[in-house]
Formats: C-alpha cells, structure tokens, sequence
C-alpha cells in the first residue's frame, strides 16, 4: 500500500512533511518571522543576520515593540496653573447641593412646608418686638427649654455669663442640627429651616430683652425667678438701652429668616429641575390572573 504524503506546510520558507506510516502522520508548525515594520518575511538565505534583528530594516524586534507601547500610553493631562476656586464658592455650592434623583412628591412636600415657614416667619416680621406675637407662639415655650438648660450650662463660668448664657445657648440650640442636616444627613432643605428656626430665637431673645424695664412677661420659673435682662441692665444701670438691644437682636431675627427663605428657594429651584416622576408599574393579563 503507497504511503499517504502529508501537505506540506510552508514556515520561514521551510518545508517540513513527516511521514510515519501508513496512517499516522505528524507535522510540525514553526511561526513565520515577519518584521513588524517593514513587514518583511525572513528567507532561507537570511543567515547571517544577528536573531531578533530584521534584515531588511536592519530593527530589532523587541526595541521596535517597546517604543510602540510607550506611544501607546496616554499621555498626562498638561499641568494647569489654574488655582482651585475661593472657599466661599467651594461653601456655596456646599451648602446648596441638592439631591437630583428624588422622587416628584419629596419636591411637593418641602414645597408645601417652605410655604407654610415663609409664611410664619412674615407674620412674626410683621407683628414686630410683640410679645402677644412671638409669646403665644408653641415654639416660644420650646426656645424657653433651652434657655433654662443655658443658666446651667454657663452657671460654672460666673454671675454674668449665667445671666445671658441662657440667651446665648438659646440662639445656639438650632445650629447643632444644622450642622448635622447639612454634613452628616446631607440635607440642605431641613438645613435651613434650622437656620429659619434660629432667626425666631433671635425675635423671641428679643421680645425679652425689650420686657426688661417693664418685667410683665411671665417667666418659666416663675413669679420669684430673676430677670436676666433686666438685672444685666441694672447692674449696667441702662435700662433704657433695652430698646435699642432688643430692636437689633429682632432685625437681626428677620434678616436670619430672610436669608434662610433664599436659602430654601434656591434648593427648592434646583431640585425641580431635578425631579423625577414615580416608575409606572406595567401589571400584564399573566399576572392579574394569579
């Protein structure tokens, strides 16, 4: 029986065919030698060539691959000399982040309760220095708590800072929230209705201060407690400023509340242009008969 030739394979233009009987047979693939420039194939003759170098361009092989890489990589951003934007921008745009991906009737809600804030704080703005406006309000008996928790807590630092340490922590008791709403929560729009919260504290310290010479608001602790304010300014011996402190601390109040109004606008502004409407849940006929 005639042997059976392989088909001969053609690699660096050798040729090699194996035959091993009748039925088996055996052949060896070695890679072609192609430059990676040039392109050119490696010939039988080419022997007197150092190995990895081509003989037509005369490269070598792992160098050329090399430098293709380098050019492969991307390159570096140029260095700008651009400076980083001023800390009251940095803070601004901080402070009135606001999430873009709520769903519309979050939008709807603090728009209803932006509404009823701005609202209340017009009416305390314009009742004025009343304590008959800013006293009947619920929230006067809340800002009173703080302002007895404020004695006790300057009480250790003498007579003068126990008498207006209440007024003090009274004005501070809204901005611990704020601050956690605003970096730990990251909710800028409870944020400042904290900040509006603090403007009232301001009108309310104010309404107190303007009783000193008069001393007919009730106190918390009643009829026998003393009077901060009017035994500051009579140790002072200037009752008649009380007037004049009492009408700043309330202007002080309204422009508080105004900006804590600008404020909430704005976040209510960008998380409209934000908002997203409820997914509408499609039910098929499958799913209706279950």
């Amino acid at each position: 029986m005639p042997a059976i030739c392989l088909p001969a394979y053609r690699i660096r233009r050798v040729t090699i065919s194996i035959k091993m009987g009748c039925f088996r047979q055996f052949a060896f693939i070695l890679p072609l030698m192609i430059c990676p420039k040039c392109k050119y194939e490696k010939q039988d003759h080419d022997t007197d060539m150092m190995p990895g170098v081509c003989p037509a361009c005369g490269i070598a092989f792992e160098k050329y691959r090399k430098s293709l890489q380098e050019k492969a990589k991307p390159l570096a951003p140029p260095a700008t000399d651009e400076l980083p934007p001023p800390l009251w921008q940095r803070f601004f745009h901080y402070a009135c982040f606001m999430p873009s991906d709520r769903h519309e009737g979050a939008f709807w809600a603090h728009f209803v309760i932006y509404v009823c804030f701005v609202a209340w704080g017009l009416y305390f703005i314009a009742g004025g220095v009343d304590v008959l406006t800013l006293g009947t309000s619920f929230l006067h008996g809340i800002d009173q708590a703080f302002h007895a928790y404020g004695h006790i807590m300057f009480n250790p630092f003498g007579d003068f800072w126990e008498l207006i340490g209440g007024s003090i922590f009274q004005v501070w008791a809204p901005l611990f929230p704020l601050v956690f709403f605003m970096v730990w929560q990251r909710d800028n729009f409870a944020a400042s209705i904290m900040l509006w919260w603090c403007g009232q504290n301001f009108m309310d310290i104010a309404v107190y201060v303007a009783d000193a010479p008069l001393q007919v608001v009730p106190l918390m602790a009643g009829e026998a407690a003393r009077h901060d304010w009017a035994a500051w300014f009579g140790e002072a011996d200037n009752l008649d400023g009380a007037a004049g402190v009492a009408t700043l601390l309330f202007v002080i109040g309204t422009l508080v509340i105004l900006l804590s109004n600008l404020w909430g606008a704005y976040l209510l502004w960008t998380e409209f242009h934000g908002r997203t409407k409820a997914p509408v849940q499609v039910v098929t006929e499958d799913e209706t008969t279950l």
